[in-house]
């Protein structure tokens, strides 16, 4: 147990790069703008608390290949701007500074993917959202950009219940709030295809228009290459792969030619709405 935690104290470490801070004198008030843990100093944040704002969001991000027309880091940077937004509507909440490892797969063949075990960013979350209460947080969420370790049986989910049963007695809570990245996907997954778009998965054209419309600065997706953009196609559920198809490889799921701006937009106000939605029935909850 003791080498368990060691391990989760030392990837914490890593992972953060947070510096200690000393105390300095309390300032009387704080930006009702101001939603954002790591650009808050402490009277701030402590005048945060003190006016409600008690709700802590955890979002994870990732590192992995998004395909030949998105950069690496695609999660992190959409996560970042989606969460801020979360808090924002929420009106009593803190976004919390965002994870930027989560569980995913490695490739040779598609390189530059970074894993964050599930046995690892368990632990990390739980110290994380320890943290959170120790600051004086009442609720606790726990959200991902990423699938993995998401899903009712996942590692988000296992944490979140067992700190809720840890403190729910001293009136904190601690949910799992899953629907921004699973309901709100497979909602406007099916939205578009009503509309006569492709149906897609990773590095498809959901993921490649939402990241054209936060990418303002043209960082993180190559547009020259949104033509070429078509990868292996969706399987239905339950559908044997065809032993003679060749696969593409390219890391795209799906077809991501038809990816908009505009799309991306749509995209991201369903996902925030459907957030919030969740978390004030979570809040409810209390």
């Amino acid at each position: 147990m003791r080498g368990y935690r060691s391990a989760a104290l030392v990837a914490l470490t890593l992972l953060s790069g947070v510096a200690s801070m000393q105390a300095e004198p309390a300032r009387a008030d704080v930006s009702s703008s101001s939603i954002e843990l790591e650009y808050m100093t402490w009277p701030e944040l402590k005048a945060a608390l003190a006016a409600g704002k008690t709700t802590a969001l955890f979002y994870t991000g990732g590192v992995e290949q998004r395909g030949p027309q998105n950069a690496l880091g695609g999660h992190n940077m959409m996560a970042r701007p989606i969460v801020k937004a979360i808090a924002e509507k929420l009106g009593n909440a803190i976004a919390m500074p965002v994870l930027p490892f989560s569980p995913t797969g490695m490739s040779a063949d598609l390189p530059g993917s970074l894993d964050l075990p599930v046995g690892l960013l368990g632990p990390v979350l739980e110290q994380l959202a320890e943290d959170a209460i120790v600051s004086g947080f009442k609720t606790v969420i726990l959200m991902g950009d990423s699938g993995g370790g998401q899903g009712p049986d996942g590692v988000y989910a296992s944490v979140a219940k067992k700190l809720d049963d840890k403190h729910k007695a001293n009136g904190v809570r601690v949910f799992y709030a899953n629907e921004s990245y699973t309901k709100a996907n497979r909602e406007f997954s099916d939205i578009l295809v009503k509309e006569g778009y492709p149906q897609g998965a990773h590095a498809g054209i959901l993921d490649t228009s939402l990241m054209m419309y936060l990418d303002t600065d043209n960082k993180y997706v190559r547009r020259d290459q949104i033509a070429n953009a078509l990868g292996d196609p969706v399987r239905p559920r339950g559908e044997k792969p065809d032993p003679g198809y060749k696969p593409v490889n390219n890391g795209i799921t799906g077809d991501a030619r038809r990816s908009s701006v505009e799309i991306g937009k749509r995209f991201f106000d369903h996902k925030v709405e459907t957030a919030v939605k969740q978390i004030k029935a979570l809040q409810a909850s209390r």
